[in-house]
Protein backbone atom coordinates (compact mmCIF):
# COMPACT_ATOMS: atom_id res chain seq x y z
CA UNK A 1 0.00 0.00 0.00
CA UNK A 2 1.08 3.29 -0.82
CA UNK A 3 2.32 5.75 1.88
CA UNK A 4 -0.75 8.47 2.46
CA UNK A 5 -0.27 11.54 0.84
CA UNK A 6 -2.00 14.45 1.93
CA UNK A 7 -1.89 17.89 0.10
CA UNK A 8 0.02 20.79 1.73
CA UNK A 9 -1.53 24.16 2.24
CA UNK A 10 0.86 26.77 1.75
CA UNK A 11 -0.12 29.97 3.74
CA UNK A 12 1.16 33.36 2.34
CA UNK A 13 1.00 36.28 4.67
CA UNK A 14 1.42 40.00 3.41
CA UNK A 15 2.47 42.76 5.43
CA UNK A 16 2.20 45.98 3.46
CA UNK A 17 4.32 48.66 4.73
CA UNK A 18 2.58 51.91 5.63
CA UNK A 19 1.80 54.73 3.54
CA UNK A 20 5.39 56.00 2.39
CA UNK A 21 6.82 52.90 0.50
CA UNK A 22 8.16 53.44 -2.62
CA UNK A 23 7.22 52.19 -6.17
CA UNK A 24 9.93 49.38 -5.95
CA UNK A 25 8.76 47.82 -2.40
CA UNK A 26 5.43 47.77 -4.15
CA UNK A 27 6.31 46.28 -7.24
CA UNK A 28 8.92 43.96 -5.58
CA UNK A 29 5.52 42.87 -3.43
CA UNK A 30 3.52 42.28 -6.73
CA UNK A 31 5.54 39.90 -7.78
CA UNK A 32 6.37 37.95 -4.81
CA UNK A 33 2.16 37.86 -4.38
CA UNK A 34 1.98 36.30 -8.16
CA UNK A 35 4.77 33.57 -7.39
CA UNK A 36 2.82 32.20 -4.40
CA UNK A 37 -0.07 32.36 -6.37
CA UNK A 38 1.67 30.10 -8.59
CA UNK A 39 2.79 27.65 -6.63
CA UNK A 40 -0.41 27.38 -4.95
CA UNK A 41 -2.08 26.47 -8.06
CA UNK A 42 0.84 23.75 -8.54
CA UNK A 43 0.16 22.76 -5.25
CA UNK A 44 -3.79 22.35 -5.15
CA UNK A 45 -3.70 20.44 -8.36
CA UNK A 46 -0.26 18.61 -8.57
CA UNK A 47 -1.54 15.63 -6.22
CA UNK A 48 -3.20 12.90 -8.10
CA UNK A 49 -4.68 10.77 -5.31
CA UNK A 50 -7.78 11.29 -2.97
CA UNK A 51 -8.65 9.58 0.85
CA UNK A 52 -11.54 8.04 0.36
CA UNK A 53 -13.49 7.07 3.80
CA UNK A 54 -14.12 3.71 3.12
CA UNK A 55 -16.27 1.04 5.20
CA UNK A 56 -13.15 -0.54 6.69
CA UNK A 57 -11.05 2.92 7.25
CA UNK A 58 -9.16 5.54 4.87
CA UNK A 59 -7.84 4.22 1.78
CA UNK A 60 -5.59 6.47 -0.79
CA UNK A 61 -7.13 6.35 -4.36
CA UNK A 62 -6.51 8.13 -7.54
CA UNK A 63 -8.63 11.37 -8.06
CA UNK A 64 -9.65 10.69 -11.23
CA UNK A 65 -8.98 7.02 -12.29
CA UNK A 66 -9.13 5.62 -15.87
CA UNK A 67 -8.53 1.57 -15.42
CA UNK A 68 -11.33 0.58 -12.97
CA UNK A 69 -12.51 -2.98 -12.10
CA UNK A 70 -15.36 -4.07 -10.17
CA UNK A 71 -15.33 -7.77 -8.87
CA UNK A 72 -19.33 -7.43 -7.80
CA UNK A 73 -22.52 -5.61 -8.48
CA UNK A 74 -21.40 -2.22 -8.92
CA UNK A 75 -20.20 -1.82 -12.90
CA UNK A 76 -23.69 -0.15 -13.21
CA UNK A 77 -22.76 2.61 -10.94
CA UNK A 78 -19.26 3.31 -12.54
CA UNK A 79 -20.69 3.76 -16.11
CA UNK A 80 -23.18 5.53 -14.99
CA UNK A 81 -20.50 8.38 -13.72
CA UNK A 82 -18.57 8.08 -17.47
CA UNK A 83 -15.62 6.26 -15.62
CA UNK A 84 -13.56 3.74 -17.66
CA UNK A 85 -13.56 0.12 -16.86
CA UNK A 86 -11.01 -2.50 -17.79
CA UNK A 87 -12.55 -5.16 -15.86
CA UNK A 88 -15.98 -6.57 -14.57
CA UNK A 89 -17.63 -9.75 -13.10
CA UNK A 90 -19.41 -12.59 -14.86
CA UNK A 91 -22.82 -10.98 -13.86
CA UNK A 92 -22.37 -7.71 -15.14
CA UNK A 93 -20.82 -8.53 -18.19
CA UNK A 94 -24.08 -10.38 -19.38
CA UNK A 95 -26.22 -7.46 -18.59
CA UNK A 96 -27.82 -6.56 -22.18
CA UNK A 97 -28.16 -3.08 -20.53
CA UNK A 98 -24.45 -2.09 -20.15
CA UNK A 99 -23.89 -0.85 -23.38
CA UNK A 100 -20.18 0.28 -23.73
CA UNK A 101 -18.67 -3.42 -22.31
CA UNK A 102 -17.58 -4.93 -25.90
CA UNK A 103 -14.01 -4.68 -24.83
CA UNK A 104 -14.00 -4.97 -21.51
CA UNK A 105 -12.73 -7.90 -19.62
CA UNK A 106 -14.41 -10.39 -17.47
CA UNK A 107 -12.52 -11.01 -14.45
CA UNK A 108 -13.44 -12.50 -11.01
CA UNK A 109 -11.19 -12.27 -7.49
CA UNK A 110 -10.03 -15.73 -8.05
CA UNK A 111 -8.10 -14.28 -11.54
CA UNK A 112 -4.55 -12.64 -9.85
CA UNK A 113 -2.83 -13.02 -13.11
CA UNK A 114 -5.63 -11.48 -15.92
CA UNK A 115 -6.12 -8.38 -13.29
CA UNK A 116 -2.46 -7.99 -12.86
CA UNK A 117 -2.37 -7.54 -16.83
CA UNK A 118 -5.22 -5.23 -17.00
CA UNK A 119 -3.01 -2.43 -14.78
CA UNK A 120 -5.87 -1.65 -13.03
CA UNK A 121 -5.47 2.12 -11.12
CA UNK A 122 -9.06 0.96 -8.65
CA UNK A 123 -10.80 -1.98 -7.82
CA UNK A 124 -13.96 -2.00 -6.25
CA UNK A 125 -15.42 -5.37 -4.99
CA UNK A 126 -17.96 -6.58 -1.88
CA UNK A 127 -17.06 -7.26 1.75
CA UNK A 128 -16.39 -11.16 1.17
CA UNK A 129 -13.97 -10.95 -2.07
CA UNK A 130 -11.84 -13.14 -2.11
CA UNK A 131 -8.16 -12.24 -1.81
CA UNK A 132 -8.19 -8.85 -0.88
CA UNK A 133 -4.47 -9.02 0.82
CA UNK A 134 -3.28 -9.28 -2.81
CA UNK A 135 -6.02 -7.45 -4.91
CA UNK A 136 -4.79 -4.22 -2.78
CA UNK A 137 -1.24 -5.31 -3.63
CA UNK A 138 -2.30 -4.70 -7.41
CA UNK A 139 -4.09 -1.38 -6.58
CA UNK A 140 -5.92 0.67 -4.42
CA UNK A 141 -9.04 -1.85 -3.15
CA UNK A 142 -12.48 -0.93 -1.82
CA UNK A 143 -15.26 -2.85 -0.60
CA UNK A 144 -18.91 -2.56 0.17
CA UNK A 145 -21.20 -4.67 2.64
CA UNK A 146 -24.18 -5.88 0.02
CA UNK A 147 -27.51 -4.01 1.37
CA UNK A 148 -25.64 -2.06 4.13
CA UNK A 149 -26.29 0.73 2.59
CA UNK A 150 -30.11 1.76 0.63
CA UNK A 151 -29.54 1.60 -2.99
CA UNK A 152 -29.18 5.40 -3.59
CA UNK A 153 -26.76 6.12 -0.47
CA UNK A 154 -24.77 3.38 -2.55
CA UNK A 155 -24.39 5.07 -5.32
CA UNK A 156 -23.44 8.80 -3.91
CA UNK A 157 -20.93 6.35 -1.85
CA UNK A 158 -19.93 5.41 -5.71
CA UNK A 159 -19.36 8.88 -6.50
CA UNK A 160 -17.31 9.80 -3.56
CA UNK A 161 -15.18 7.27 -4.42
CA UNK A 162 -14.70 8.24 -8.13
CA UNK A 163 -14.33 11.82 -7.09
CA UNK A 164 -18.20 12.61 -8.70
CA UNK A 165 -20.19 12.84 -5.94
CA UNK A 166 -22.22 15.75 -7.19
CA UNK A 167 -23.06 14.48 -10.32
CA UNK A 168 -23.84 11.25 -8.42
CA UNK A 169 -26.21 13.79 -6.15
CA UNK A 170 -27.88 15.60 -8.85
CA UNK A 171 -28.69 12.07 -10.62
CA UNK A 172 -30.27 10.69 -7.21
CA UNK A 173 -32.42 13.88 -6.99
CA UNK A 174 -33.82 13.99 -10.31
CA UNK A 175 -34.75 10.18 -9.82
CA UNK A 176 -36.50 10.36 -6.60
CA UNK A 177 -38.46 12.91 -8.23
CA UNK A 178 -39.54 11.35 -10.87
CA UNK A 179 -40.28 8.14 -9.50
CA UNK A 180 -41.95 9.23 -6.59
CA UNK A 181 -44.53 11.34 -9.32
CA UNK A 182 -44.70 8.13 -11.68
CA UNK A 183 -45.81 6.13 -8.27
CA UNK A 184 -48.71 8.55 -7.60
CA UNK A 185 -50.18 7.66 -11.31
CA UNK A 186 -50.18 4.45 -11.31
CA UNK A 187 -51.72 4.26 -7.61
CA UNK A 188 -54.33 6.48 -8.86
CA UNK A 189 -54.53 4.35 -12.15
CA UNK A 190 -54.69 0.44 -10.14
CA UNK A 191 -55.82 1.74 -6.82
CA UNK A 192 -53.90 2.64 -3.80
CA UNK A 193 -54.77 -0.90 -2.06
CA UNK A 194 -53.66 -2.87 -4.90
CA UNK A 195 -50.46 -4.96 -4.24
CA UNK A 196 -47.38 -5.46 -6.44
CA UNK A 197 -44.77 -8.81 -6.15
CA UNK A 198 -41.92 -9.43 -7.26
CA UNK A 199 -40.90 -12.69 -8.35
CA UNK A 200 -38.34 -14.69 -10.07
CA UNK A 201 -36.39 -17.72 -11.27
CA UNK A 202 -33.60 -19.23 -11.16
CA UNK A 203 -32.12 -22.66 -11.94
CA UNK A 204 -34.65 -25.01 -10.15
CA UNK A 205 -35.34 -22.34 -7.41
CA UNK A 206 -38.60 -19.49 -7.25
CA UNK A 207 -37.88 -16.33 -5.41
CA UNK A 208 -39.90 -13.25 -4.35
CA UNK A 209 -37.80 -10.44 -3.00
CA UNK A 210 -39.17 -7.57 -0.17
CA UNK A 211 -38.06 -4.04 -0.72
CA UNK A 212 -34.61 -3.69 -1.15
CA UNK A 213 -33.14 -6.22 -3.23
CA UNK A 214 -33.10 -4.89 -6.49
CA UNK A 215 -35.30 -6.26 -9.55
CA UNK A 216 -37.37 -2.95 -9.11
CA UNK A 217 -38.55 -3.26 -5.53
CA UNK A 218 -36.64 -0.39 -4.57
CA UNK A 219 -38.98 1.68 -6.94
CA UNK A 220 -42.15 -0.20 -6.27
CA UNK A 221 -42.05 -0.60 -2.57
CA UNK A 222 -39.65 2.29 -1.19
CA UNK A 223 -40.30 5.35 -4.35
CA UNK A 224 -43.86 4.88 -5.38
CA UNK A 225 -44.97 2.96 -2.07
CA UNK A 226 -47.02 0.75 -3.55
CA UNK A 227 -48.59 -2.33 -1.69
CA UNK A 228 -46.99 -5.59 -0.84
CA UNK A 229 -48.83 -8.87 -0.34
CA UNK A 230 -49.21 -9.74 3.34
CA UNK A 231 -47.10 -13.15 2.97
CA UNK A 232 -44.35 -11.58 0.69
CA UNK A 233 -44.30 -9.00 4.24
CA UNK A 234 -43.93 -11.94 6.60
CA UNK A 235 -41.38 -14.16 4.97
CA UNK A 236 -39.30 -11.29 2.65
CA UNK A 237 -39.32 -8.35 4.17
CA UNK A 238 -37.15 -8.74 6.52
CA UNK A 239 -34.33 -11.04 4.62
CA UNK A 240 -35.08 -9.34 1.58
CA UNK A 241 -36.19 -12.62 -0.33
CA UNK A 242 -37.61 -16.12 0.09
CA UNK A 243 -37.59 -19.00 -1.45
CA UNK A 244 -40.65 -20.63 -2.34
CA UNK A 245 -42.24 -23.59 -4.68
CA UNK A 246 -44.56 -22.82 -7.39
CA UNK A 247 -47.25 -24.49 -5.27
CA UNK A 248 -47.53 -22.08 -2.69
CA UNK A 249 -46.94 -19.35 -4.98
CA UNK A 250 -50.46 -17.83 -5.11
CA UNK A 251 -50.45 -17.23 -1.67
CA UNK A 252 -47.38 -14.75 -2.46
CA UNK A 253 -48.56 -13.29 -5.90
CA UNK A 254 -50.55 -9.50 -5.90
CA UNK A 255 -52.89 -8.33 -7.94
CA UNK A 256 -49.88 -7.51 -10.11
CA UNK A 257 -46.75 -9.55 -10.45
CA UNK A 258 -43.62 -8.63 -11.85
CA UNK A 259 -41.90 -11.67 -13.02
CA UNK A 260 -38.10 -11.22 -13.87
CA UNK A 261 -37.38 -14.08 -15.76
CA UNK A 262 -34.43 -16.73 -16.47
CA UNK A 263 -35.65 -17.70 -19.75
CA UNK A 264 -33.01 -20.33 -19.60
CA UNK A 265 -33.81 -21.66 -16.39
CA UNK A 266 -36.69 -23.55 -15.68
CA UNK A 267 -39.85 -22.06 -16.42
CA UNK A 268 -42.35 -25.14 -16.37
CA UNK A 269 -44.38 -23.62 -13.21
CA UNK A 270 -45.74 -21.73 -15.86
CA UNK A 271 -47.75 -24.34 -17.56
CA UNK A 272 -49.40 -25.28 -14.65
CA UNK A 273 -52.78 -24.91 -13.66
CA UNK A 274 -51.73 -23.94 -10.10
CA UNK A 275 -50.09 -20.66 -12.06
CA UNK A 276 -53.15 -20.60 -14.28
CA UNK A 277 -55.49 -20.13 -11.81
CA UNK A 278 -53.97 -16.75 -9.98
CA UNK A 279 -55.93 -14.19 -10.72
CA UNK A 280 -53.24 -11.95 -11.82
CA UNK A 281 -52.51 -14.35 -14.67
CA UNK A 282 -55.94 -14.97 -15.23
CA UNK A 283 -56.31 -10.84 -15.57
CA UNK A 284 -53.25 -10.47 -17.58
CA UNK A 285 -51.53 -8.71 -14.63
CA UNK A 286 -48.18 -10.86 -14.47
CA UNK A 287 -45.68 -8.17 -16.85
CA UNK A 288 -42.33 -10.46 -17.70
CA UNK A 289 -39.00 -8.96 -18.08
CA UNK A 290 -35.71 -10.24 -18.69
CA UNK A 291 -34.36 -11.33 -15.37
CA UNK A 292 -30.51 -10.30 -16.63
CA UNK A 293 -31.43 -6.61 -17.18
CA UNK A 294 -33.28 -6.16 -13.65
CA UNK A 295 -30.80 -7.90 -11.44
CA UNK A 296 -29.14 -4.70 -10.08
CA UNK A 297 -29.79 -1.14 -9.00
CA UNK A 298 -27.72 1.18 -10.48
CA UNK A 299 -28.38 3.83 -12.13
CA UNK A 300 -28.78 2.46 -15.45
CA UNK A 301 -30.97 -0.23 -14.32
CA UNK A 302 -32.96 1.59 -12.18
CA UNK A 303 -33.45 3.64 -14.84
CA UNK A 304 -34.86 1.28 -17.66
CA UNK A 305 -36.79 -0.40 -14.53
CA UNK A 306 -38.81 2.62 -14.19
CA UNK A 307 -39.53 3.45 -17.89
CA UNK A 308 -40.57 -0.89 -17.56
CA UNK A 309 -43.24 -0.07 -14.73
CA UNK A 310 -44.39 2.97 -16.20
CA UNK A 311 -44.89 1.78 -19.35
CA UNK A 312 -46.79 -1.87 -18.15
CA UNK A 313 -48.66 -0.26 -15.73
CA UNK A 314 -50.01 3.08 -17.47
CA UNK A 315 -49.86 1.96 -21.25
CA UNK A 316 -47.28 4.85 -21.78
Amino acid sequence: MKKLLFPIMLMLVLIISACGSNATEETTEEIEVEQAETEITVEETSSDMIIYESENGPVEVPADPKRVIVLATFAGNVLALDTNLVGVDPWSKMNPRYVGLEGVEEVTDENLEKIIELDPDLIIGLSYTNNLDKLSEIAPTVTFTYGALDYLTQHLEIGKLLNKEAEAQAWIDDFKQRAQAAGEEIKAEIGEEATVSVIENFDKELYVFGDNWARGTEILYQEMQLEMPEKVKEMALEQGYHTLSFEVLPEFAGDYVIFSKNADGDTSFQETETYKNIPAVQNNQVFEVNAKEFYFNDPITLEFQLEFFIEQFLGN
